[in-house]
């Protein structure tokens, strides 16, 4: 009684105080309070639901019935929007703060929302080593399911809640990526519902051009209602081997060399300083060495950056036995490393044991609750950018990188990318090794401007023949924005499918100089 009494006046002492100080001042200044007190306990009751959800509709095989009926639905949106006349352009109804993205969408708010509730696993074709999904479905329910039956994904996005659809309009990389390229590439068929609400199966032999042309458009060609994606049998551990690395010249050699390497199945690096870095290679296996197993995915545990933070620091190699799943999601519960600056007291010891449990807050709800002050904040001193640039551009990338946001760790991780057709692929008629930089944080060098270093950026990137995932704020004119990306193929397609008065083009969806 009397614990329940000191904590009922601890609570009502911290409204006082922030009645007192105004909601908006704690929000900013104090996040964490927030987080802590109301969004941690809100996700752990999220995922509650949806992880429940997706397993009694897995189970119950609900799913493939519901979903022809929900795709007619969709279906006749669009021809309704078409009967009325067509005068606004058509995007999906989920509201923009669901989404990964930090990006705020504001084109939800003049376009035609068609709402689409497709978020089921539907079918697991073992047989085929197929598994078809809805769009909605997300990386945390498709390892969930596939690994307890003995199958993975031969790409699995890192984040929980990365979606299939923003996968595939997007784009997707782990550190498989290097074997296995992109997520679009272990895609084999979209199923969309086009302008004129018309439902068609695209393969890269069956309406190729559109297979092709669908990855990295943002659905400005049609509603994604289902795709077909590729599954491997799984293991049950990575045997992940940690290499600290020291000088620029030397980390880019060696995560050349290991990324070539096609006996490695992940390949990434995490780079502490611009001389400083720690080399992950891993292998999968059904076999661990006792006392060498470590469950990093368990809420106790330390995160996982500052975990291989610890082998650059004491100067050694290290090799350990991950679970499978324990692997695929080693970043999601630190959200890579942006949670230390949410909760900056979130790795400690005592809170991991005590909190640790419900984290990490989802970041749909994070963005929900941000405000209009913290979300200039975040525009004018944060970064969140993955660039893509050849395997051989990656020392002077991460040198301009150190130049223009000083933001480290810096992730790197290795991809092939195919000749294929389509918005992004390699300069040459070949498939080429590429490799993504992902920084994500505050940025150290002095007088950081938004715009400007973005912009330098954004043209060093292009001047290599590089590429800008799209999830993140884009500021490159349109000719410069074209001039990284080829539009030959989308372009074509737009035009074919009546696409210009039903989609607004992926430029102005995206790019911060025409969002509106």
């Amino acid at each position: 009684m009397d614990l329940l009494l000191y904590v009922a006046g601890l609570l009502i002492f911290l409204l006082l105080w922030i009645k007192a100080k105004g909601f908006e001042y704690v929000i900013v200044h104090h996040r964490w309070i927030f987080v802590c007190l109301f969004l941690l306990p809100l996700s752990v009751v999220f995922d509650i639901y949806y992880y429940a959800r997706a397993w009694l509709v897995f189970k119950m095989c609900s799913a493939p019935k519901l979903h022809d009926r929900r795709v007619k639905e969709i279906q006749d949106q669009v021809r309704q929007w078409k009967a009325e006349g067509g005068k606004k352009f058509m995007c999906t109804g989920r509201p923009g703060w669901l989404t990964v993205s930090l990006r705020v969408g504001k084109y939800k708010n003049t376009h035609k929302n068609i709402m689409i509730n497709l978020m089921d696993i539907l079918e697991v074709d073992t047989k085929r080593q197929v598994v078809r999904v809805e769009p909605l479905v997300n990386m945390g329910q498709v390892t969930a399911l596939l690994n307890s039956i003995g199958w993975t994904l031969p790409v699995v996005p890192e984040l929980d809640d990365l979606t299939v659809g923003g996968l595939i309009m997007g784009t997707g990389i782990e550190s498989s990526s290097h074997n296995f390229g992109l997520f679009q590439h272990i895609c084999l068929a979209y199923e969309l519902v086009l302008a004129d609400g018309s439902l068609v199966r695209c393969t890269p032999t069956e309406n190729s051009d559109l297979f092709y042309a669908v990855p990295w458009s943002c659905g400005t060609l049609g509603f994604l209602v289902a795709a077909e994606i590729k599954i491997v049998p799984a293991k049950k551990y990575v045997k992940l081997h940690y290499t600290p690395v020291k000088g620029l010249e030397k980390i880019c050699e060696k995560f050349s060399r290991e990324s070539k390497n096609k006996e490695n199945y992940f390949v990434e690096g995490l780079v502490y300083s611009e001389d400083e870095a720690v080399i992950m290679t891993g292998v999968l296996t059904d076999d661990a060495q006792a006392g060498q197993v470590n469950q990093i995915g368990q809420y106790w545990k330390p995160w996982f950056f500052r975990h291989v933070e610890s082998y650059l620091k004491n100067n050694r190699d290290g090799t350990e036995y991950i679970p499978l799943r324990h692997y695929y999601h080693r970043h999601t519960k630190s959200i890579f490393w942006e949670l230390q600056d949410i909760i900056p007291f979130g790795n400690h010891p005592v809170f991991r044991y005590c909190f640790g449990w419900m984290v990490p807050p989802k970041i749909s709800l994070l963005k929900l609750t941000q405000g209009e002050t913290i979300r200039k904040l975040y525009e004018q001193h944060h970064v969140v950018q993955d660039m893509l640039v050849p395997m051989n551009c990656l020392q002077k990338a991460i040198t301009a990188f150190h130049k223009e946001i000083s933001v480290y760790p810096l992730w790197i991780c290795p991809f092939i990318l195919p000749s294929h057709p389509g918005m992004v692929h390699p300069k040459g008629n070949e498939a080429e090794l590429y490799v993504d930089i992902g920084a994500y944080g505050e940025p150290k060098t002095k007088h950081f401007d938004a715009k400007g270093s973005m912009r330098r950026l954004e043209k060093f990137v292009r001047d290599v023949h590089g590429f800008q995932m799209l999830y993140a704020d884009c500021y490159m004119s349109r000719e410069e924005f074209w001039d990284m990306f080829d539009g030959t193929l989308y372009q074509k397609l737009r035009g074919k499918l009546n696409c210009s008065n039903a989609f607004p083009e992926v430029y102005d969806k995206i790019c911060k100089a025409a969002r509106h």
